[in-house]
C-alpha cells in the first residue's frame, strides 16, 4: 500500500502543480476534482491513470482528436430527481440532453478508434450509449427552448384557441382605436402597452367618453391609459387560456421527468464519467505544454531520470523565456543514497525538489518532463524534510522540529522508500549535529533506503566516500567566477568555497586568514583538496565540451563537402547529358540542311521526301517505347525538379535583392526617359527603344515585339545620341 504524507507534498509544492493542471479543465467540477488529486494508493490503479493520460495526450499530436467533453453540470436537476413530484425546467432537460450527446459522442469514437485509445475505451466501456433521452426531450423541447405545440394535444388545442383570442383582441382594439381617434379622443400617440397589454392613450379630458378600464396616465397626467371595453371580455378569456396552457406545459414536464427518473444512475455516470474526462484532459495538456512523457517503469527498485525539468521553474522561465537546467540523477541498489555538497545558491535544493516533485507527479497519474529513455520506479513511501520547518505555533525550534521529523522518519524508513533532506544536519552545534546527521544517514543506509541529501558537513561527506552504495555529488561552479553552472556531477564531494565567496564578495584578505587560524589546519586542507579537485573537474568538462564541439564542426564540414560533391557529380551528368543531346541535334540539323541543298540544286521533291523519311525513320528506331505509367512518372519528376528550381530561384532572388538594397546607401534621382531612349525593365535584361511616350507610360519596341509599360517600372540604358 503506497502512502505519502501531507508535508511531502507540501514541502515539494505539489499544491501549485494541481493549481496548475486545474486552470487547464473546462469545468467547475472537472476543476475542483484536479485539486483534489493525490498519490494513488496502488500500483494497478497508478499505471492505468498515467496510460489514459498519455493516451489523451497522444490525440493532439494526430488526426483523430477525442470530441469536446464540456458539459453543464446537472448537480441540481440530479437532486429534483430523486425528488417524487418533482419535474425539470426545460433549461435542465436541455442540460441533460447535451450532456448525453457529449457521452455518446465521446463512448462511441472511442470503441471506433480503439486500436489508438486501448485504455481509454476500456475507461468508458461500461458507460452505457442510448438516445432515449435525447429523444423523448426533443419531442416536446425545439431548438429555442420552448415546449413544442404538437407536445400535446391539449397544449395544441390551447394555443389554437389563444391565437384566435389573440387575433380577436386585435381586431376588436383596431376597431376602438379608429372609432376614438376619429372622434379626436386620442393623444398623438394614439396607443401603448400597459402590462403586455395594447390600450389606447386618451387625452385626459375625454377619459369619461371612452368606454374601459383605466390601467394607469402619463406622469404629467395629460394622458390615461384605457384598456377598451370591447377587449376587455376576450382578454379575460386570454388570461383563463393561458393559466391553462401554463397548467399543460406542468403536466408535460412531470410526464417527461418521470421518464427520465429511472435514469438517475445512467446519468450519475454520466456526469462523473465527464469529470474524469476533463481532469484526464488537463493532465494531458499540462503534459504537453511542458513535453512531458510516460518514462519506462523498472522492476529492480531503480530509477535513472535524464534532462529532468522542475516543472514549476521550467513552465515559470518559459513564461519569461529564460533557459532553465536539466538536471540528470541515478538511483539503484548499488548507488541508491546520493549526497550533494557545495556552495549556496548552486542548485541542490532545486535538484533535490526536482526529483521529489517529479516521483510525487508521476505516482498522482502525471507524466513528467525527462528524456524519453528515463527509467522510473514506485515507492511506498517519499518522506520529505526540506526548507525552514522552524514551527511558530508548537514552539519548536527549526532543530526540535528536524529531530521530530527524523524520529518519524526512523519510524517510517525500509527498503521501499525515498527520503528527500535538505540542509542535513544544520540547526545544532556542527559538531554534534553533524555527528548524530551521521548516525542517522548510517541507519538509514543499513536499512537499504533510497534518498538524497544536501549538507556542508565533511564528515557526511567522508560517509558518502566511504560506504559502497552511497555517492558523493556536486554542483558545477566556473573555477574563476564561482558563477554556479548548475549541473549536478556524481563522484565527487563539492566544496562550500566558504573563504573563496567570502573573498568575492569583498570581505578583507587579513579577515579571511585570521578566521582560517581559528579552525583545524587538516579540515582546511581537506576542503582546499575538494575545491581544487572541483576545479579540476570543471577544467575537464570545459575541454571534453570543446572536444565534441570541435568534432560535431568537423563532421559538418564532412557533410557539407560530401554534399557539395555530390552536386558537382550530378551537373556533370546533367552537362554530359547536354552536351550529348545538342551533338545529336547538330548531326540531323546537318542532314537537314544537306537535304534542303540538294532539294534547292535539283528540285526532286519525291527523292527529298524519301530521303527525310529515312532520316526520320533512323530516329525513331533509335528511340525506346515509352508507356503512359512511365510518361507519367516523367512528368511528375519534371513538376517536382521545376517546384525546386523555383524555390531556388525565389531564394536567389530574395538574396539578390536584399544585396542591392544594401548596395544603395541613399536613392538615386531617376533618369528622365525621352522618345528614343535604349531602356529596360528594371527586373529584365532585355534592351528596347521608347517609340512613344503618353500620360507617364511609353511603348517600348525590341525588335521582335513592342510592349506598353509604365515608366516607373524602365530603367535607363542610353540616351538617344543627337
Amino acid at each position: 500500500m503506497i502512502h505519502i504524507h501531507e508535508k511531502t507534498l507540501q514541502d515539494l509544492e505539489f499544491q501549485t502543480v494541481l493549481q496548475q493542471v486545474s486552470e487547464l479543465c473546462v469545468t467547475p467540477l472537472g476543476n475542483q476534482k484536479a485539486l483534489d488529486i493525490t498519490p494513488f494508493k496502488t500500483k494497478e490503479d497508478l499505471q492505468s491513470a498515467l496510460l489514459l493520460t498519455n493516451e489523451f495526450l497522444s490525440s493532439f499530436h494526430n488526426d483523430n482528436r477525442i470530441p469536446n467533453h464540456g458539459f453543464d453540470t446537472i448537480i441540481n436537476e440530479l437532486k429534483l430527481l430523486r425528488i417524487e413530484n418533482t419535474y425539470l425546467e426545460v433549461h435542465g432537460l436541455k442540460k441533460i440532453v447535451s450532456m448525453s450527446i457529449s457521452v455518446n459522442a465521446i463512448v462511441v469514437f472511442l470503441k471506433k478508434f480503439h486500436e489508438y485509445y486501448p485504455n481509454l475505451n476500456a475507461f468508458a466501456s461500461h458507460i452505457e450509449v442510448t438516445k432515449v433521452l435525447i429523444e423523448k426531450v426533443d419531442a416536446i423541447v425545439d431548438r429555442f427552448g420552448d415546449i413544442k405545440d404538437n407536445a400535446s394535444n391539449t397544449l395544441f388545442d390551447l394555443r389554437q384557441a389563444i391565437n384566435r383570442i389573440k387575433g380577436k383582441i386585435n381586431a376588436s382594439f383596431s376597431s376602438a382605436l379608429n372609432t376614438y381617434h376619429g372622434l379626436e379622443y386620442l393623444d398623438d400617440i394614439r396607443e401603448s402597452v400597459v402590462d403586455n397589454k395594447r390600450v389606447l392613450a386618451v387625452k385626459a379630458m375625454y377619459r369619461r367618453k371612452v368606454k374601459g378600464a383605466i390601467m394607469g396616465g402619463s406622469k404629467t397626467g395629460s394622458i390615461v391609459y384605457i384598456e377598451p371595453e370591447t377587449t376587455l371580455q376576450y382578454s379575460r378569456e386570454l388570461n383563463n387560456l393561458e393559466y391553462e396552457e401554463h397548467e399543460e406545459v406542468i403536466r408535460i414536464l412531470k410526464d417527461v421527468t418521470n421518464f427520465i427518473r429511472p435514469f438517475l444512475t445512467l446519468l450519475e455516470d454520466y456526469q462523473s464519467f465527464l469529470i474524469d474526462i476533463d481532469v484526464i484532459s488537463a493532465k494531458a495538456k499540462y503534459a504537453n505544454s511542458m513535453n512531458a512523457i510516460l518514462p519506462e517503469f523498472t522492476e529492480d527498485g531503480s530509477m535513472n531520470l535524464r534532462d529532468a525539468y522542475h516543472p514549476l521553474l521550467y513552465l515559470n522561465n518559459l513564461a519569461k523565456e529564460e533557459k532553465t537546467f536539466p538536471q540528470s540523477i541515478k538511483l539503484k541498489k548499488d548507488s541508491r543514497i546520493i549526497v550533494i555538497s557545495g556552495p549556496n545558491a548552486g542548485g541542490k535544493s532545486i535538484t533535490l525538489k526536482t526529483v521529489g516533485l517529479l516521483q510525487v507527479m508521476l505516482q498522482s497519474g502525471m507524466l513528467i518532463p525527462v528524456h524519453e529513455r528515463s527509467t522510473v520506479t514506485l515507492f511506498d513511501r517519499i518522506l520529505s524534510d526540506i526548507g525552514d520547518n522552524q514551527s511558530i505555533e508548537n514552539h519548536l525550534s527549526t532543530y526540535s522540529y528536524r529531530l521530530k521529523q527524523m524520529n518519524y522518519f526512523l519510524k517510517k524508513c525500509n527498503k521501499n522508500t525515498l527520503f528527500l533532506i535538505d540542509e542535513f544536519g544544520t540547526g545544532s552545534d556542527p559538531e554534534l549535529g553533524g555527528a548524530l546527521a551521521e548516525t542517522f544517514l548510517e541507519e538509514f543506509y543499513h536499512r537499504e533506503a533510497f534518498g538524497i541529501i544536501t549538507t556542508h558537513y565533511s564528515n557526511l561527506k567522508i560517509l558518502a566516500n566511504e560506504m559502497p552504495h552511497m555517492l558523493n555529488a556536486n554542483m558545477l561552479f566556473d573555477e574563476r567566477t564561482l558563477e554556479p553552472l548548475f549541473k549536478l556531477v556524481i563522484g565527487q564531494a563539492g566544496s562550500s568555497f566558504t573563504f573563496e565567496v567570502a573573498q568575492k564578495n569583498g570581505i578583507p584578505y587579513s579577515l579571511i586568514n585570521r578566521a582560517k587560524k581559528k579552525i583545524e589546519r587538516s579540515k582546511v586542507r581537506f576542503d582546499a583538496t575538494i575545491a581544487k579537485l572541483q576545479k579540476e573537474r570543471s577544467k575537464l568538462e570545459k575541454t571534453g565540451q570543446s572536444l565534441k564541439e570541435n568534432e560535431k564542426k568537423k563532421g559538418e564540414e564532412a557533410d557539407k563537402l560530401e554534399e557539395i560533391n555530390t552536386k558537382i557529380q550530378k551537373k556533370l551528368e546533367s552537362y554530359q547529358e547536354l552536351y550529348d543531346s545538342n551533338q545529336r541535334l547538330i548531326y540531323l540539323g546537318q542532314k537537314v540542311n544537306d537535304i534542303a541543298e540538294k532539294f534547292f540544286n535539283n528540285k526532286q521533291k519525291k527523292e527529298m521526301m524519301g530521303e527525310l523519311f529515312k532520316v526520320v525513320q533512323i530516329e525513331n528506331s533509335k528511340r525506346k517505347r515509352v508507356t503512359v505509367k512511365e510518361k507519367k512518372k516523367v512528368k511528375a519528376k519534371e513538376i517536382q525538379v521545376k517546384k525546386e528550381v523555383e524555390k531556388k530561384v525565389e531564394v536567389i532572388r530574395e538574396k539578390k535583392k536584399e544585396e542591392k538594397k544594401k548596395a544603395i546607401e541613399a536613392p538615386k534621382p531617376k533618369a528622365i526617359i525621352r522618345l528614343g531612349d535604349r531602356v529596360r525593365m528594371e527586373d529584365g535584361r532585355a534592351v528596347g527603344t521608347v517609340d512613344k511616350i503618353e500620360k507617364n507610360k511609353a511603348v517600348v519596341n525590341y525588335g521582335i515585339f513592342t510592349t506598353n509599360v509604365s515608366i516607373d517600372q524602365l530603367e535607363l540604358v542610353e540616351h538617344i545620341k543627337k
